[in-house]
């Protein structure tokens, strides 16, 4: 249940209340929250439960409001921005520090950012190195909130549970 409705509030965060910035002449650069929810999902359920609300927000946002064509490449990325956090922090639950949070965003953000920059560069046919430093600086700058975003979630969250 608590899973459906972190995938549900993925696609309304990634889809939209996300901005989009045009590269190459496409809509090629998406500013969002929608990963917080993913990322809270690997946290708290665990990698699988993380991967799996992943690849459903994609193709459920991809059902219900389409950015461009579907590329199966977005899905396998969007599984791994829940699959990540969770095999870094599944164990320590919402008890993370920001450090152990900031670590786990950014491998994820890191890894998320160069494949769907190829992914990308492979259905416009556009070089990676074109498409990649715009892409990089926003995630430089994005994860850290992100980070942020998480920390106060999960420490509310541990209030919660007392």
């Amino acid at each position: 249940m608590y899973v459906g409705l972190l995938i549900g509030i993925s696609v309304v965060l990634t889809r939209y209340f996300g901005i989009m910035i045009p590269i190459a002449g496409i809509m090629g650069l998406r500013l969002s929250l929608g990963e917080i929810p993913l990322y809270l999902t690997g946290i708290m359920f665990g990698p699988l439960a993380g991967g799996a609300a992943g690849a459903a927000a994609d193709l459920i946002g991809m059902a219900i409001a389409p950015v461009g064509p579907y590329f199966p490449g977005f899905t396998l990325s969007a599984a791994l921005t829940g699959v990540i956090p969770g095999l870094i922090l599944f164990r320590r639950g919402t008890r993370a520090s920001y450090i152990w949070l900031l670590i786990a965003v950014g491998i994820a953000g890191v890894t998320v950012t160069l494949l769907n920059t190829f992914w990308l560069s492979m259905m416009i046919q556009e070089g990676v190195y074109a498409l990649l430093p715009t892409r990089a600086l926003s995630r430089v700058l994005i994860i850290p909130l992100h980070a942020l975003v998480l920390w106060v979630l999960c420490n509310r969250l541990q209030l919660i549970r007392r």
